[in-house]
Order: structure tokens, then sequence, then C-alpha cells
């Protein structure tokens, strides 16, 4: 206990020199106090140390309480200077409390002023964020209003991924936004206002831009345009008798005021820009579409030839260049803007163009009747499709095309030699042609190239057996062979090509053109005998001029003479058909010139004697076809014979047919035996050999029927003949029972009409023969039916 006790305490000593030595803080020394529940004991531990300490003031004071009195005395005097001092303060306070008063009012404006400064910070700082902002915004707007649409379109890219976010959390930034939105599509709808500016452009200046390119090709291949134009029209255009009165014309096939490229013609600016601000804008799928639809309107149109394009090369040109342009301004798009315009899609349309281009062409090149204008169409199709084909595109249809063209500048070339070949036959005179000096002799063999030793070594005045049909027309199928040549050449076709070509042209030209022209001819009611011999003559020369025709070819062409026979040349034939129906003809005039002759026969059918001579009329026949006959010496020998024996036989068979016309009723035995003197004149002309080579007999077998017919009649030699009848040693084999009864019946009705005849005993018998003979002659006819 004792020792708990002491320990206390010495704790309490502890606790009061902590609350003696410190002034300020007695907190832990208190909760010391009292979480020893001993608060008590100390309590009067610390009663205990007061009291000892005031004790020790009292000690103190006691022991200092003259130094207390002074010191109050000192303090009364303090408290003097206190009270003067208070005083002072509280002024000082006063002054001091106004001037913070000041102060706070100074400090407000201060922190107003700061706060304002802060504000204005904080605004300029927010306002350069939202300047850049605003100058792209004005720059829009400033390109919109110049037009500068890709730049505006960047602008605004700019605007809506780099400036706008910065600025997101302001309100106007959203009422940018909108209204960004509606610049993109003012930008998009303006860009496509350019485009339409361009497609409109392009449509304008694509036949320049086609008119450029097809020069430019033509001047990398050297190909002149108009080379073939002066030859072609003097070629076509030959008056008859060979001499050519067309004057050349020079003519530019191109008027091009500078060469200029297409990009230097039309800026393509606006497809970029459309193009860059669509792939922007994610609508190039949409863009794209869109071009090719209008571009591929546009290609329909240029498609489309003019109406009266067949009428002048310009309407071709116009056509050719407007497709070229279309094409070349596609070609560059593609090359500086291939995913717009790729290969694919250009080959598509070409393949659709080409299909058209190839039936337009065809079809107005049909209405052409013009070979020169043809050449031309041919020329400016090859130059087309070289153009084309240096830009990668296939060109097959447009080689068919050319071939198709070929054919029918054929035929119109057949038909303008139609008019030619007309024309050297209405000029010609049908004579053959005579020269009288040197000069003239070297023409017509320049013309023609005859050759005959004979004709050569003799003396001036010459006669060619031909008339000046021969050289003509000799020279008017070169000119043919030629102008069909000339568009066949640059077609790129091999010489033996070539070659057949102008052989089958040639041909068609011989088979068709000039064989008809020369039928035609021949059935002319206006020529005359002589006329019709000298044709024939002269297409026997004209055949002999197919191999010089051959020859020709081969040398125009320069192909092989070991494969040139695999055409022929068809001139042979042609013209010995021609000859052969000439020849007919010359039958048939000579005939028609007989009947002339025959229609002057005046027979008196009741002469009672003859006039002891042939009749006027034959005679004047004889002497026509004696003098006939010496024109055929230039003619082949079976002519001559053959027409020889044609006039013997038509002039028996116009006797018979006299005999037994139903016109003639009644015939006297004097005009019957006047008659058997024409026959007899007959016989001795073709007795008399008119025209050499005949054998024995052949030309007096001609009036055989007729003589056999005579002489039973004149002779009255029945009984012979009805013995003999049917028998091939018949005396009177050629004389039929019919002919024989009508003749009978016209002799007794000559009796008739004699009003003595039935006084005379002999003529009432021979009455009486005449009737017995013509019974038996009807038997025999009706036995022999």
């Amino acid at each position: 206990m004792d020792e708990t006790s002491k320990e206390g305490k010495g704790r309490h000593d502890l606790l009061l020199q902590e609350i003696e030595a410190i002034d300020d803080y007695w907190g832990p020394t208190f909760r010391a106090i009292f979480d020893t529940d001993e608060c008590d004991a100390f309590a009067d531990k610390l009663d205990s140390r007061i009291r000892s300490h005031d004790k020790d003031i009292e000690k103190l004071c006691s022991a200092h309480h003259q130094g207390f009195i002074e010191s109050i005395r000192d303090l009364l005097e303090l408290k003097g200077l206190a009270n003067r001092i208070h005083g002072e303060v509280q002024t000082i306070d006063s002054d001091i409390c106004h001037s913070v008063t000041q102060l706070k009012l100074k400090g407000q404006e201060l922190a107003d002023a700061r706060r304002i400064e802060r504000n204005m910070k904080t605004t300029i700082e927010m306002l350069q964020s939202c300047l850049p902002v605003l100058r792209a915004y004005i720059k829009l707007q400033q390109q919109m209003k110049e037009k500068r649409y890709y730049p505006a379109l960047k602008t605004l890219e700019q605007l809506e991924h780099i400036h706008l976010p910065n600025i997101s959390h302001y309100r106007f930034s959203e009422h940018m936004k909108k209204s960004l939105a509606k610049v993109r599509e003012s930008i998009k709808e303006a860009s496509m206002v350019d485009l339409k500016d361009f497609l409109e452009s392009i449509r304008k200046y694509s036949p320049k831009i086609g008119e450029v390119a097809m020069r430019h090709t033509a001047e990398q291949l050297n190909i002149d345009i108009s080379a073939n134009s002066s030859a072609i029209k003097r070629l076509i255009s030959p008056t008859v008798s060979g001499e050519f009165d067309y004057e050349a014309q020079s003519e530019s096939e191109y008027s091009v005021e500078e060469d200029l490229s297409a990009q230097d013609l039309v800026d393509f600016s606006p497809v970029y820009r459309c193009l860059h601000i669509h792939t922007v804008l994610d609508a190039k799928e949409t863009y794209e579409n869109y071009y090719r639809k209008q571009r591929k309107k546009q290609a329909r149109l240029a498609l489309q030839p003019p109406t009266n394009m067949h009428e002048t090369i310009e309407g071709y040109r116009q056509y050719f260049h407007g497709i070229v342009g279309f094409f070349v301004v596609e070609d560059h798009v593609m090359n500086t803007a291939s995913t717009l315009v790729n290969r694919s899609y250009l080959d598509d349309v070409w393949n659709i163009a080409v299909s058209k281009i190839a039936s337009s062409v065809r079809t107005h090149s049909s209405y052409c009747t013009d070979p020169a204008l043809m050449l031309k169409i041919k020329n400016l199709v090859m130059l087309f499709s070289s153009t084309l084909r240096t830009y990668g595109y296939s060109v097959s249809q447009l080689v068919e095309l050319l071939q198709e063209i070929r054919d029918h500048y054929n035929e119109v070339l057949m038909q303008r030699w139609v008019h030619v070949f007309r024309d050297i036959f209405d000029e010609d005179n049908y004579h053959p042609i005579q020269v009288t000096t040197p000069a003239e002799y070297q023409r017509v063999i320049e013309s023609f190239p005859y050759r005959d030793s004979n004709l050569e070594a003799a003396p001036f005045p010459k006669r060619f057996p031909f008339s000046n049909l021969v050289p003509k027309v000799y020279r008017q199928i070169r000119n043919y062979i030629q102008a069909c040549l000339q568009f066949s050449q640059d077609l790129n076709l091999a010489d033996q090509e070539i070659d057949d070509t102008l052989r089958r042209y040639t041909n068609l030209l011989l088979t068709r053109t000039l064989s008809g022209c020369l039928s035609t001819l021949i059935r002319k009611p206006s020529l005359s005998l002589l006329q019709l011999i000298q044709i024939s003559i002269n297409t026997n020369y004209l055949e002999e001029s197919n191999a010089w025709l051959e020859e020709f070819i081969a040398q125009l062409t320069g192909a092989s003479r070991e494969l040139s026979h695999i055409a022929r040349l068809q001139g042979r034939a042609v013209f010995r058909d021609v000859r052969d129906d000439a020849e007919q003809q010359i039958y048939e005039a000579l005939k028609r010139k007989m009947d002339e002759f025959m229609e002057l026969a005046n027979y008196d059918w009741q002469l009672n004697e003859p006039s002891g001579q042939a009749s006027s009329f034959l005679m004047d026949l004889i002497a026509f076809l004696q003098s006939t006959f010496q024109a055929f010496t230039n003619l082949k020998e079976h002519v001559a014979q053959n027409a020889c024996l044609t006039a013997c036989r038509h002039i028996a068979e116009i006797l018979m047919d006299l005999l037994l016309s139903d016109d003639v009723k009644s015939i006297s035995m004097g005009a019957l035996q006047q008659v058997n003197l024409d026959v007899i004149q007959c016989e001795q002309f073709a007795a008399s050999e008119p025209v050499p080579g005949f054998e024995d007999g052949t030309l007096l077998s001609s009036f055989l029927d007729l003589r056999q017919l005579l002489d039973l009649l004149l002779s009255w030699d029945w009984s012979a003949y009805f013995h003999d009848y049917g028998q091939d040693t018949s005396k009177y084999l050629r004389v039929s029972p019919q002919r024989a009864i009508t003749v009978l019946e016209k002799l007794r009705e000559a009796d008739k009409r004699t009003v003595f005849s039935v006084l005379k005993k002999s003529e009432r018998d021979k009455k009486k023969l005449m009737e017995t003979v013509l019974r038996q002659l009807r038997q025999l006819l009706q036995s022999s039916a």
C-alpha cells in the first residue's frame, strides 16, 4: 500500500511539473489525470502545491513589498501612458478600420478585376480556339463563292475532322455541323453542274477532237486522202472520145486551225474535281454510273448519222469526227482517271458502236452513186479504222464493211460504165477505122495493141478491120480495172487477192455490163445489116483483147503468173456469145431486108404467058445479096456461109408461101411459069457461089422443095409421083400431097375463069385428069394421116 501511494505521489509530482512547465497545451496532462481516476487525489495535491506557492508568493511579496509599491506607482504612471496609448490606439484602430474598409473595397474591386481579367483571358483562349473554325468557315464560304469546290471540300473536311471536334462543347458547333451538311450537298450539286457543263462542252468539241486525231493518224501513216481523188475522177469521167475533160479540184481534207490535243481543246478539270469530290463524299460509284450513263447517251447521239450524210463527203467526215472524238475523250479520261473509265467499259461501248457505225455507213453508202465519193468514203473509213486501232479498238467489222462497200462501189462503176459504153456505141459510125497519117495510126495502136504485118506494110491511107468502138471499149475496160484497183489499194490485201478481185470485177463488167450493152445494141431496130456485120467483126477483135487485159491486170497487181489461172477472164466467152447473138441478128436483119424486097413482089397470078425473064424485084434482091456478101469478107467464113444459106432458104420459103398463100385464090399456068423463071434465077445465084466454101449442091438444096413442086406441076408427071411416093429414090420426094393439092386447086380455079376452056377437048381432058389427080392426092393424104 505504501508503495502504491508512493508511486501515486511521484506520478502527481510529474504531472504538476508538466503543468508548471507547459503554459499553452495541457490536454495530454489532464487526460492522464482523468484516465487514472485519481482526480481527487491530484486535486488535493494541486491545492497543496497552490498553497505552497501562495506561501512562497507571500514570502516573496513580503520580501519585495517596497518594490511592489514602487511597481504600483510605476503602474499608475503606466496607466496614464496606457490610456494615452489606448486613445492613440483607438485612433489608429479607427484609421486602420477605415483603411481596412477601403482596402476591402479595393480588394473586392481587384478581385472583380482579376475575375474579369480571368474571364477575358478565358474568352480570348476560347475565341482563339474558335478562330480556326471561323477562319475555315469563312474560307469555305469564300471558296464556294469562287466556285472552288474541291478546295472547299477539303476545307469542309478540315472543319469536320480537325476544328469542330475542338469546340464540340459549344452550341454553335451543332448549328455549324448542320450547315456543313448543306454545304456538302451544295458542293455536290455544284460539281454536278460543272460536270454537265463539261459534258455539253465535250459534245461540242468532240468533232474537233476527232478531226485532230484523224489528222495526226494521217500524218503518222503518211496517208493523203485526196491523193486518189483526181485519179478516180479522171477514170470515171471520160468523154467518149477518150479525152478527159475533168478539171481536178484541189480539196483540203482537213481544216485544223491549230495543232491541239484533246486536253488543249477541252478542260477536263471538272471531271477530275467531280470525281475527287464524290470520292471524298463517298459517292464515287454514283458518280461513275452517272458519268457513264450520260456518256452513253452522247455516244448514241454521236452514232446517229446526219440525215443527208450520203450526199457529200462532209457528212461522213462530220459523222466519223464525232465518233473518234468521243472515244479519244474517253481514252484520255481512262488514262487520267482509270477508276472512272476502264478498258472493259470502253470495249463494251465500242462493240455496240461499231455495229451501228457499220450499219449506218452501209445504209448511207448504198444510196451513193458517185464512184469518186465512194472512194473518198473508203479512204475516210480506212483513216477512221486506223485512228481507232491506234487507241486499241478492234476494227474487224469495219474491214468487212470496206469489202461490202467495195462490192457496191463496183456496182456503181458498172452502172457508170453502162452509160460510157452506150455513149461509145451511139457515137460509133460502125465503119472500119481509116487513118491517113502515121500519127493517127500510132494513136490507134496505142489505144488498142493490134498488130498486123500486112497492115503495117500497107501504104496510107490504112484501114483497120474494126471500127472506133473496139479501141474505145478496150480503153474503157482498162479504165474500169484501174478504177477498181483504186478501191483495193491500201486495204492491206495480198497481190494475189487484189488480182483475183480485179479479175472477178472485170468478169462482172464483161458478163453483165458490156454483154448487156452489146446485146441491147445488136437488137436495135435502127441498125443496118452492114452495121451488124461490123459489130460482129468488132467482137472478134474484142475477144482477142482478153489476153491483153489479163496481162494488164497482172502488171497492175504484180501477182504471180503461175497463179493467175485461178480466175481467168471470161471475155472470150462473153464476146463469143455476143458474136453468136450478133450473127443471129445479122441473119434476122438479112431476112428483114429480103422481106422488104419481097414485099415489092407483084405477081399477076392470072398471067397467060411468062415475061421470059426473072421478076425485077427478084433481080434487085439478088443484086443486093451479092453486094452484101462482099462485105462479109472480114467475117469468119461460117458466118458468111450461114448468112448465104439463110438467104437462099428464106427466098425459097417466101416463094413457097406465095404459092401456098390463102390470099392467092387462083394461079394460072403462065404465073406458075413466071415463078419457075424466078426460081431458076435463084438457082443460078446459088450455083454462082456468092460465098466460097460451100460443098456442091448445098445452096441449091435450099430451093429443092420448090423446084420439085414446080417440076411436078409444069411437067404433069403425076404417074411418076404416085408410083414413087414414099421412096427415097423418088424424083419428087420433097413434094407433099397437101402442097400439091393446094396448088392444083388454085390452078383449077384459074381454069374455071377461062370461058372457052370448056370448048376444047384437050382442056376438058386436062380438067378430068386434074380432078383424078386431086382425088388420088386426097386419098394419099388420108392414108398417110
